[in-house]
């Protein structure tokens, strides 16, 4: 992992959004962006009941491979993200991510960057139970 990137994690236990935080503080920061995805009570028009997040044995070396993409494209001085996996409650949180940057603007990019990469790239597969007991996977190949 490079110096940059400083925190990349799947953990079975809840997430604290200060610890991704901290991992990216830098005294050359002049903007931090972090972002918190968490488990929301409805989609698509349906109520949902809870999530279940599992991931392949190669999601963490793919979320790192993200990371360095991120951290090589845009001008930042460090970078963290970590996602949950297991099951989750409504308003749990799912997936932390942080970038620090000289400037603000450098910062929300990058961020921005990191999550949305992550989400389309990674092999974390996500089982959403309905309040109706339907159920679907998201995010399967």
């Amino acid at each position: 992992m490079s110096p940059v990137v400083r925190l990349l994690d799947l953990r079975e236990t809840s997430l604290d959004a200060a610890e991704v935080l901290s991992a990216v503080e830098d005294p050359a920061a002049g903007g931090v962006n972090l972002f918190v995805g968490a488990v929301r009570d409805h989609d698509g028009g349906e109520d949902v009941d809870h999530l279940d997040y599992s991931a392949h044995p190669t999601a963490l070396d793919r979320m790192r491979a993200v990371a360095e993409e991120v951290a090589a494209e845009y001008d930042v001085l460090a970078l963290a993200a970590v996602h949950r996996i297991g099951h989750l409650e409504i308003g749990d949180v799912a997936v932390v991510v942080a970038a620090s940057a000289a400037h603000r603007g450098q910062a929300y990019d990058a961020s921005r960057a990191l999550i949305d990469r992550l989400k389309a790239t990674t092999p974390i597969w996500k089982h959403q139970v309905f309040a109706d007991g339907r159920d679907e996977w998201v995010g399967t190949p």
